[in-house]
């Protein structure tokens, strides 16, 4: 099976140019550092000690920020490598002040390429997130001895269903991992049930709080507009829910005045075609990027940038969280309930599915399935107390998840 994985990526890689110039002219690759992903380095290795944290997208990456932070204050590490996949990852990264880090984009998932990765960064062990699960990569590692740790794992039954169709695909792959971390109970009996050997509870690192640095702060003078105006925030809208959202504003209007919706949308590059939709609703919009000086004639705010979807978060008292009135299985609401906002969501959430819950057991979340509903659960007051409660679950699981990483990693540091 891993030698038809292997057929498999090189057939793909025999047409890449031509996958590479589609990525490309959407704009999701970066038109200099795309070379990475054929492990090309871009960037310099420091002498010491390097461990490597790998995270798909923003979500994994956003996750493990305060595990960065944390370890780039040791000085036993010399620098750390975090790998992902996406443009988006790397711009918010950039939002961050972390210290001995460097990012590079996720090499192709082919021998020679991973090889060629491991060769050059000689990393002493390798941290993946969630459901970074790379056949050539882990065998690569296994061979260099390079020990693998299955951060906050996470699988779908889907997933999961998926693998046993190859289960001793799935066997050989999955004991390579270290040891593994999962963020529920049932990705933790799929782990079992794919006999991962070494399986430790944590918590979800998503309840972990971010802080952001002194330049992700929003502009005063936009401070100051929101402040004047009753806004609330959608985030993480996909096609469909920034038009869901916009008839909510024009229901929630007949009773509030001064009302500014603020749309963040998952994939940026369709903000044109929002506009479009939107003003057929005798709308004004405006973009975050133009930075326009007075909001009050604006209705729909939306944000064009990367990485600033906390700071909106934290001004915001009611989110409606995208990916869920759309078979996308919901974004991650943890941020947003974090500053104290109502958390409003579509009957799709299985991708957090044990978070809704929690949410929805504290009664912070509720779902809602037309405009009219929506429009009549927005607030625009933060329950405080909830959202120290949350604050106070990511503290206990970043002190539990350093002591259990602290233990691999210094045990690691000492061989060499």
């Amino acid at each position: 099976m891993f030698f038809l994985y292997q057929i498999i990526v090189t057939v793909i890689l025999l047409f890449s140019p031509i996958i590479l110039i589609f990525r490309l002219i959407k704009k999701k690759e970066d038109k200099i550092r795309f070379k990475e992903k054929l492990s090309i380095a871009t960037k310099k290795k420091s002498k010491g000690n390097l461990i490597w944290f790998h995270g798909a997208s923003v979500g994994e990456l956003l996750s493990i920020v305060p595990l960065i932070k944390y370890y780039g204050n040791k000085k036993n590490i010399s620098q750390i490598l975090i790998t992902s996949s996406t443009v988006s990852s790397s711009k918010v990264l950039e939002k961050f002040k972390l210290k001995k880090t460097i990012h590079q984009f996720y090499p192709v998932d082919h021998l020679y390429f991973t090889n060629k990765f491991l060769k050059f960064w000689k990393p002493k062990l390798a941290v993946f997130i969630e459901s970074e699960i790379w056949p050539c990569m882990y065998r690569n590692l296994e061979n260099k001895n390079i020990p693998l740790i299955l951060l906050n794992a996470r699988l779908t039954k889907k997933t999961f269903k998926r693998w046993m169709k190859m289960e001793n695909f799935a066997h050989t792959t999955f004991n390579k991992i270290k040891i593994s971390f999962p963020q529920n109970k049932e990705t933790k009996l799929f782990l079992q049930k794919i006999n991962t050997t070494n399986i430790k509870d944590v918590g979800n690192l998503k309840f972990i709080e971010n802080k952001l640095s002194k330049k992700s702060k929003l502009d005063k003078n936009l401070i100051n507009e929101l402040k004047k105006r009753n806004i609330w925030v959608a985030t993480s809208t996909h096609f469909g829910e920034e038009k869901f959202c916009a008839e909510a504003h024009i229901e929630l209007k007949k009773k509030i005045k001064n009302l500014t919706t603020i749309i963040i949308p998952r994939h940026i590059h369709r903000v044109d075609q929002i506009v479009t939709e939107i003003e057929k609703l005798n709308l004004n919009v405006d973009v975050h990027s133009s930075r326009k000086k007075k909001l009050n004639s604006t209705d729909i705010y939306i944000v064009d940038t990367f990485g600033d979807t906390q700071q909106f978060h934290q001004v915001s008292s009611s989110v409606f969280l995208g990916g869920s009135l759309i078979k996308r299985g919901g974004q991650n609401p943890l941020e947003a309930a974090r500053y104290g906002a109502r958390i409003l969501h579509g009957p799709n959430t299985d991708n957090f599915k044990d978070i809704y819950k929690k949410l929805g057991s504290l009664k912070i979340s509720i779902k809602v399935t037309t405009p009219k509903k929506l429009a009549s659960l927005i607030v625009f007051k933060k329950n405080k107390f909830i959202g120290d409660k949350i604050k106070n679950i990511g503290t206990k699981i970043l002190k539990k998840t350093i002591k259990e990483l602290d233990n691999i990693i210094n045990n690691e540091l000492k061989k060499t």
